[in-house]
């Protein structure tokens, strides 16, 4: 069989749109938003109001604010524009070593040296900077989401994420299409059951072919082609489609040992698929672009 594990792992990237947040309106709002879940606790993994790991809770503000950021710490240090510690500005990200190993954790600077942030001993709650017993040494830098134009962020696994305008995702029609290559399907059925894809759907073989295989299933009678695939879904994808075995503990921060797609990441990982980023997160919810999917593919199959 041929070694294709192409997983996106060390690899898949993640893309996301960031506008612009410059009015004083909308760091006034971000930071309102930011306080009114003061005492969340931290959870492992956690990105909602039941708990929030760093990363997590920044995010969810963000979005909250109506800004997307990444999931990740790394791919967060990687957006925006780098903002020197005496220009730091309320609504900025605050970015800190408290793993050895660089970024691995994130907080929102709010004025007069503070940062909100989740942290593991108390949740959500304000710290300092500066503050000599530890924030103070571990502190790395910040960047401010402040750009006019939707900026795209790619980042590869162990790699730092680097910016790319011309980033376009992998849809869900582009991985089948790569399956049916890879793995040589062929479609069983002679039409299609879905209602977004008709006969004349240019890619109707390889949906139909990963369909019957079983790799891919539809929602509500559709297979919704030009979606995207996340990390986790395409890491059960690609243990199924290669019958990949064994598996190790993996450690990753955002990755819950009861989440549904633990077992197949560490399949992944014992099998030297996937590294994760080299924040420590795995970025469950990241999509895969084109680029890089490509770029892991002819790598694998040489």
């Amino acid at each position: 069989m041929k070694r294709f594990l192409f997983f996106i792992s060390a690899s898949l990237l993640i893309s996301m749109s960031i506008p612009s947040m410059a009015s004083a309106n909308s760091t006034t709002s971000l930071v309102n938003t930011a306080r009114a879940y003061m005492g969340t606790p931290y959870s492992y993994g956690g990105s909602t109001t039941s708990g929030f790991d760093c990363s997590g809770y920044t995010q969810f503000v963000f979005n909250k604010a109506g800004t997307s950021i990444p999931r990740s710490t790394g791919p967060q240090y990687a957006m925006g524009t780098s903002v020197a510690k005496s220009d730091l500005k309320t609504g900025d990200l605050v970015f800190f070593n408290t793993s050895g190993h660089g970024v691995s954790h994130v907080g929102i600077y709010i004025g007069s040296s503070g940062f909100i942030h989740a942290s593991t001993s108390r949740g959500v709650m304000v710290s300092s900077i500066y503050d000599p017993a530890y924030w103070g040494s571990r502190y790395i830098g910040a960047r401010r989401v402040n750009d006019s134009a939707p900026v795209r962020m790619v980042a590869a696994a162990n790699e730092a994420p680097t910016t790319d305008k011309l980033v376009n995702y992998a849809t869900r029609e582009d991985v089948a299409e790569i399956l049916v290559k890879e793995l040589g399907l062929e479609k069983k059925s002679s039409q299609s059951p879905y209602s977004d894809v008709s006969a004349s759907h240019p890619k109707l073989d390889a949906i139909l072919a990963v369909s019957d295989a079983g790799l891919f299933s539809g929602k509500d009678g559709t297979f919704n082609p030009d979606g995207h695939l996340t990390r986790a879904q395409l890491a059960k994808v690609i243990v199924e489609a290669f019958h990949l075995k064994g598996s190790s503990e993996t450690s990753f921060e955002d990755v819950p040992k009861d989440h549904w797609a633990n077992e197949y990441i560490n399949i992944l990982s014992f099998n030297n698929v996937t590294k994760g980023y080299g924040d420590g997160n795995f970025g469950l919810n990241d999509n895969v672009t084109e680029k890089q999917l490509k770029a892991i593919i002819n790598r694998l199959n040489n």
